[in-house]
Order: structure tokens, then C-alpha cells, then sequence
């Protein structure tokens, strides 16, 4: 899912704890406070790597040439869950109401494109340079805020983007396994992802003064994207002619194969309550720096699990590709 709640620029971390006067009890709730930010966090890591190596494996591994259908199943197993949760009571969710599906529709078209692009880049790109050449949304993110929200960044921000920029370059020069169509579909899908995160903050304030309650939070959020998605994401398979692929495919008769699929759409709904939960118990700056520290693991993972080959120069494009990202992390917390 990428509904996360990093685009909320909430800094929860000035919190000031109540302090009792009996030391024993304050000690047993700093711990208490402590384990939820940490398992909250290893949550959020957890299932953010797990879904991208889990959309690599499916699409690669298995050789599955249908990045849309995946999508569209990932996002029908996200709107079953949530809508059962909100029936159940757990959740709250706002209702889908015509004139929220209008305000929102828009920003949905690029979500469904941003999903699709990220499919077919990661089809044909190894997961280490996907985490480097992700980097330019941030980027394109940047310019945008300047344009757009007359918001201007300092000298530490332009140098991590300045160096983003050239790992994402010199790590596309050294790729063992470059491929221009995987290449110019990340390139695309950074754009996008661009234009979804700039588009949402206008979007927001809009669309919560035409729901009942006057809010939209990230259940609401991940229903309504998600529920608008699946007529899309249909038209979109018969667009891309995935259709005949699905009828001939022999996948779609291993039961392993739909468990592997199912689990991923339960990852893709994870990484929208992990990310919430971690957000709430920390703030929105060290949410923002373990997402980028994430990607290291990620990274090292995906070389080797899926057997990438690489050279040093590669690798030590990836490292500086992903050490920009922390160092921009850092720089947007001043």
C-alpha cells in the first residue's frame, strides 16, 4: 500500500509524559511506552520489506506477467478486511458517499498508476536499485513543494537530493542487469508517486469537508482507494491484454501460487496499520528516518536472495543511493 501516513507532517516526539510521584510505577510505563515504539517499528519494517520481496517473488520467481491482476487482487483482499473490520466495530471508516468518490477520484488515478508502474519496474529491476531509483521522487517531491507550497529546503536537503540524484545515475550505468523497460517504468512511477503525495495534501481538506464526520483517516483512506481501484484496475486488464495471459497461465491452478498472492494483500494492508501504529508512537521525524534506514536491509536482502549479480562499483552506487536517503531524512527533521 502506499497510503502511508508519511505525508502527514506530524511531529508527535515534543509529547511530555505525565510524571507520577512513585519512580516504580514511572519506570514500569517509560517501559511500556518503550516496547510498543519498538515493536510498532519492527512491525512497520517488517512488513514494508516483506511486500516488496514478496511482489519481486511473484513477479519474477514465478514469472508472472500480469502486474495489474496482482494489484487488483492485493487491493480487493485490503477492501474485504477493512470493510469486515468496520463492521465488526474495530475500525472506523468513512462511508463512500458520490460527492467523496468525486473529490477523490483524481487523486485515485494516480494511485492506481503509481501501483502499476511500481509492478512492472519491479518485474524487470533487481530490489536494490529499486529502493536507489525510488530516491527520485524525492526529488521531483522537492521541486513540486517549491512550485506548489512556496516551501523552500536548505543547503543539507539539496545536497542529499544532489547525491540522490548521482547514485541513481551512476547506479543505472553500472546495473549488471540494466533493462531499459524496467528502467523508464520506475522513472515513470517516480513521478507519479510525486504527483500522489503532492496532490493528496491539496485534496485532503477538501475531501474531509464533504464527509459526515468532518475527518478522513487512513482506514477511510485505504477503503476508498482501494474500492475505487478495482473498476480501474478491470479496465486496465483488458487495456494491457492480461486477459488471454490469465485464461492460458498454468499459476492460476497452484494453490501455493494464491497463497503467495493472498498473503501479499494481506502485507500491502499491513504496511497501512503498521505504519499508523508506528507513527502514533513515535512522531512523524523517526518514522521518516527508520523508512529510509529501512531500505539497507531491503536492499541486502533482495542482492541476495534473489542471486542479483552486481559489481563494486554497483554496490557502492546502492550504498551511496541509500545513504542520501538517511542523510535526507536527517536534513528534513532541522
Amino acid at each position: 500500500m502506499k497510503t502511508h501516513s508519511s505525508n502527514h507532517e506530524i511531529d508527535m516526539e515534543s509529547r511530555r509524559l505525565v510524571e507520577d510521584k512513585e519512580r516504580p510505577v514511572r519506570s514500569k510505563r517509560v517501559i511500556t511506552i518503550h516496547n510498543q515504539a519498538l515493536l510498532s517499528g519492527f512491525a512497520y519494517c517488517i512488513s514494508s520489506c516483506s511486500m516488496i520481496l514478496v511482489n519481486k517473488y511473484v513477479l519474477s520467481s514465478y514469472d508472472f506477467n500480469a502486474g495489474i491482476s496482482l494489484m487488483l487482487y492485493q487491493n480487493l483482499v485490503s477492501v474485504v478486511i477493512v470493510s469486515i473490520l468496520s463492521l465488526l466495530g474495530v475500525v472506523k471508516t468513512e462511508p463512500l458517499t458520490w460527492r467523496l468518490i468525486k473529490v477523490w477520484l483524481p487523486v485515485n488515478v494516480i494511485f492506481v498508476g503509481m501501483l502499476v508502474t511500481s509492478m512492472f519496474s519491479l518485474r524487470y529491476i533487481n530490489v536494490a536499485m529499486v529502493t536507489v531509483l525510488k530516491n527520485v521522487t524525492n526529488v521531483i517531491t522537492a521541486v513540486g513543494e517549491m512550485y506548489m507550497f512556496n516551501k523552500h529546503h536548505d543547503n543539507r536537503v539539496w545536497a542529499s537530493l544532489f547525491i540522490m540524484i548521482i547514485s541513481a545515475i551512476s547506479g543505472g550505468i553500472t546495473d549488471l542487469s540494466f533493462h531499459a523497460i524496467g528502467y523508464t517504468w520506475q522513472f515513470i512511477n517516480c513521478f507519479l508517486t510525486a504527483s500522489y503525495s503532492l496532490t493528496l495534501r491539496r485534496v485532503m481538506d477538501t475531501a474531509k469537508q464533504v464527509t459526515k464526520s468532518g475527518e478522513l483517516n487512513e482506514f477511510s483512506m485505504v477503503l476508498l482507494n482501494n474500492t475505487l481501484s478495482l473498476p480501474l484496475g478491470v479496465l486496465l486488464i483488458f487495456v494491457f491484454n492480461e486477459v488471454d495471459y490469465l485464461l492460458q497461465t498454468p499459476l492460476l491452478r497452484l494453490p501455493t501460487f494464491w497463497l503467495v498472492m493472498t498473503f501479499s494483500g494481506f502485507l500491502g494492508l499491513a504496511i497501512s496499520f503498521t505504519s499508523m501504529w508506528f507513527l502514533h508512537q513515535t512522531g512523524a521525524t523517526t518514522y521518516s528516518l527508520v523508512g529510509s534506514l529501512n531500505k539497507i536491509p531491503l536492499s541486502i536482502a533482495g542482492i541476495f536472495i534473489f542471486k542479483v549479480p552486481t559489481s563494486l562499483e554497483n554496490s557502492a552506487s546502492i550504498f551511496f543511493g541509500l545513504l542520501a536517503g538517511v542523510l535526507f531524512a536527517r536534513a528534513k527533521m532541522r
